[in-house]
């Protein structure tokens, strides 16, 4: 090849203007293109192939421009006839939603924020809780698709030695995109166990593949295609009561993730909503709805509204335990304020009387550990308990408290019957919830016999504390006025060690193995709230 041939190769800038505006794409991105053009065509070159006039060189780009422009999104109309149509963007949104999504993005916003402590904030919970109030859920996590939930909770149950997921030879379909349920859940790691035929599989046939290997049972929701005639497949309840009895999980892969009835809408078929698992599994299935991080009455008030707008109603009225969690040391102090509040509103007494005026309310052990120590933590823990069930009782209401408790002492660990023995008077009551997590789960009902034994043991505090209370000490005012002064200064001393002092968190992570324990996939959560580096970001579970 003679260097003649190289003056073949065209002047980015002359290339550029010869397509400029082609496929709608900006001037930047066309200068780029046209500049790794003329590099295709000196390379070309320099490799012996014939030289190419301009002009067929400036076509073949205009036609790769124009092909790129027509990936950009625009708008169409939907003459498929399908509604929720995947290829076409789902389903459109309202022009109010809209134009809230166009007012917000236009500036700046509290993305990740916290308006309150000016603090770094998280951008998930509140979709978190509006989505679990809309479907009914105890908590949600947003992911791109069902396949992509579907194997994160396959890899989450199958991560131990237990692998096989049960799954009818009728549901292993392929929906759109290529999506085949057999190869997802080989990605995920399952096993899979198939049970009946393509067309029918019954109840018996789930119980009878069910064995010490099983993880858990999968139903996927035909979404692509419908069957019938000799067709024969057992309901959700069935499958409910069954993986209840067995003690392994059922998921529910819906399809279509419909959060109305989609039969009042138009002349459209009814598909299955996530709302609809509650009378299916049973009342028992759902325990309270916790509000993590309860700093008003609005938190609670906001669970009713948001439950009514979305139809989770039962006789005209919300079927949900609201429990405010009250995490941080500043948060218990301001319990008894909140709860006043609430009780005062007309409209979440109403509430509490269809719900048999039983108010639940969840304590923080390990976050408020976290957050002032642990003495201040003790103190605030049993001064909540104090004051709530002072004014419970005021209020003609039955509290019930929800002891989160961790495993280690730090997190509000330690033998179960003597932490009830010294609960305040009155906070019992007769009742007794609490958390087990991690290694205690093992350590305490590992064996049979251990299981009971801690159980009697629970058991005879709990009757113990509520029909024989210990008796009124006349030196208890000035303990607690001593107690609320040691935890004062403790509490002080230990934000200005953990969280006033210049490069701690450096020092706590060299000094811990605190990388290690966030690289095992052992948890049900990240290790961290967020992508801050601090202490306040990090889980105290």
């Amino acid at each position: 090849m003679s260097a003649a041939n190289l003056r073949h190769v065209p002047s980015v800038e002359k290339l550029a203007q010869a397509v400029a505006g082609a496929g709608g794409l900006p001037r930047r991105v066309i200068a780029e293109a046209a500049r790794v053009e003329a590099d295709r065509v000196r390379a070309s070159l320099l490799a012996g192939a014939e030289p190419e006039g301009f002009d067929a060189i400036a076509t073949r780009l205009r036609s790769e421009l124009i092909a790129v422009g027509r990936l950009a999104l625009r708008p169409v109309i939907n003459g498929t006839g399908v509604v929720l149509h995947t290829n076409l963007g789902r389903a459109p949104l309202g022009a109010a939603v809209a134009g809230r999504v166009a007012a917000v993005a236009a500036g700046y916003s509290n993305l990740e924020m916290d308006l309150e402590t000016g603090e770094r904030g998280r951008r998930a919970p509140l979709v978190d809780r509006l989505l679990a109030v809309l479907t009914g859920a105890e908590a949600v996590c947003v992911v791109n698709n069902c396949a992509a939930a579907v194997v994160l909770v396959l890899r989450h149950l199958c991560a131990g030695e237990r692998k096989e997921v049960v799954v009818s030879r009728g549901e292993l379909v392929e929906i759109g995109g290529g999506f085949r349920v057999p190869e997802i859940m080989e990605t995920s790691g399952a096993r899979l166990r198939e049970i009946g035929t393509t067309n029918r599989t019954t109840a018996a046939d789930y119980e009878s593949a069910l064995g010490p290997n099983t993880v858990a049972i999968l139903r996927v929701h035909r979404s692509n295609f419908y069957q019938e005639g000799f067709t024969e497949s057992p309901t959700l309840g069935e499958l409910a009561a069954l993986a209840r009895r067995s003690g392994i999980p059922l998921i529910e892969d819906l399809g279509s993730g419909a959060m109305v009835d989609t039969a009042a809408l138009a002349t459209l078929e009814h598909e299955p909503t996530v709302a609809e698992s509650l009378p299916r599994y049973g009342h028992r299935a759902f325990g309270p709805y916790i509000i993590s991080m309860s700093r008003s009455a609005a938190d609670a008030l906001a669970v009713l509204v948001l439950a009514r707008e979305a139809g989770c109603l039962e006789d005209g009225a919300v079927p949900l335990d609201v429990a405010p969690l009250f995490e941080t040391v500043d948060d218990l102090q301001s319990a008894a304020d909140t709860l006043r509040s609430l009780f005062a509103d007309p409209a979440y007494r109403a509430h509490l009387q269809a719900r048999g005026n039983r108010q639940v309310v969840m304590l923080g052990y390990s976050d408020s550990a976290k957050d002032g120590g642990l003495v201040a933590s003790r103190w605030a823990l049993q001064q909540t308990q104090v004051q709530l069930t002072a004014l419970a009782a005021e209020a003609g209401v039955r509290i019930a408290f929800f002891h989160g408790r961790g495993g280690s002492l730090s997190r509000g660990g330690g033998k179960t019957e003597r932490a009830v023995i010294a609960a305040p008077r009155g906070s019992v009551d007769g009742n007794l919830r609490l958390t087990e997590q991690g290694e205690v789960i093992h350590r305490k009902y590992g064996i049979r016999a251990l299981a009971l034994r801690n159980l009697e043991q629970m058991s005879g505090a709990v009757l113990r504390a509520s029909l024989r209370p210990r008796p009124p000490e006349p030196r208890e005012p000035a303990w607690r006025a001593m107690a609320a002064d040691i935890a004062q200064a403790a509490r002080a001393h230990y934000r200005g060690l953990v969280y006033d002092t210049p490069g701690f968190v450096d020092y706590f992570r060299n000094a811990t193995p605190i990388d290690v324990i966030e690289r095992l996939r052992i948890g049900s959560r990240p290790s961290k709230r967020g992508n801050a580096g601090g202490v306040s970001s990090l889980r105290a579970i």
